[in-house]
């Protein structure tokens, strides 16, 4: 009992806060030593803290809790250096992604007032059967999140035998706010007969409807020109929108590993003036 230290002073010694600690308790990462029955105090012992720096550490280069308790029970280091490098990974990706949106931002602002290169054009989209599955997602989940959910839809259609019918695609039904909060996407694959539902994955026919429409050639985070484009497009020639903008994916990271050969539709449904 000697080697207790109260939570409070286990906090400053960590430089983990209370709330943390607690948090840590609660998804089983990192236990207290000792709860006082009577008081419900918790208490930590020095032996502790080693694992508490290790999450302080980790949790500062975000790795998801449950890698970190891998790292945390590893019976040999061969596992801590798979997540590490499976983390190190991740990370990489995010700067390189940083690096790619800090160039658009630079071109976007040398290249300020001059024509937008986005043709636009009307297009009928014939009456179609889709797969489809909604998430609610935030700006620091969506293409974690995305990712899933396509992965989730095509196994659902996969083993419908309903058969693909075209390229994917998304539909922001509500607005992601960069600031916070969550919104909901909504991604589907057109088919080629009813498809039945699936848990999450649901069918439906969609009517034959008018898009204006613009092809955009590079990473998805640059596509805001894109959608602009479209906006003033449909503004200028009187028309109304019908319905929330969809992406479809005509060349996709399943296509190409190269960001630069992306390419997305960018479709606005409209009502012609």
């Amino acid at each position: 009992m000697d080697d207790l230290i109260p939570i409070g002073r286990f906090s400053r010694v960590t430089r983990l806060s209370i709330k943390a600690l607690r948090h840590y308790a609660d998804v089983g990462l990192l236990e207290p030593a000792w709860v006082d029955p009577s008081s419900g105090y918790r208490y930590y012992t020095y032996a502790q803290a080693t694992s508490a720096e290790v999450i302080r550490v980790l949790r500062s280069l975000e790795m998801p809790l449950d890698e970190i308790r891998e790292v945390l029970t590893a019976a040999d280091d061969d596992v801590v250096a798979k997540v590490m490098d499976r983390h190190r990974a991740r990370l990489e990706d995010r700067v390189a992604h940083q690096n790619r949106m800090l160039a658009f931002l630079r071109r976007l602002i040398e290249e300020e007032g001059r024509p937008v290169p986005y043709e636009v054009t009307v297009k009928e989209i014939p009456a179609q059967h889709v797969a489809v599955l909604r998430r609610r997602v935030t700006a620091g989940t969506i293409g974690a999140e995305v990712g899933a959910a396509f992965g989730a839809l095509m196994a659902a259609v996969g083993r419908s035998g309903a058969g693909f019918a075209g390229p994917t695609f998304l539909v922001m039904t509500e607005v992601v706010d960069p600031d916070g909060g969550d919104g909901e996407v909504e991604v589907g694959i057109p088919v080629a007969t009813p498809f039945p539902g699936d848990g999450e994955v649901q069918g439906r026919e969609e009517p034959a409807h008018l898009v204006a429409a613009t092809v955009h050639r590079g990473p998805y985070e640059e596509e805001g020109p894109g959608y602009a484009a479209v906006e003033r497009w449909v503004q200028a020639h009187g028309h109304a929108s019908s319905g929330p903008p969809r992406e479809v994916y005509l060349t996709s990271p399943a296509d190409t590993p190269d960001p630069a050969d992306y390419r997305t539709e960018i479709r606005f449904p409209i009502v012609v003036a």
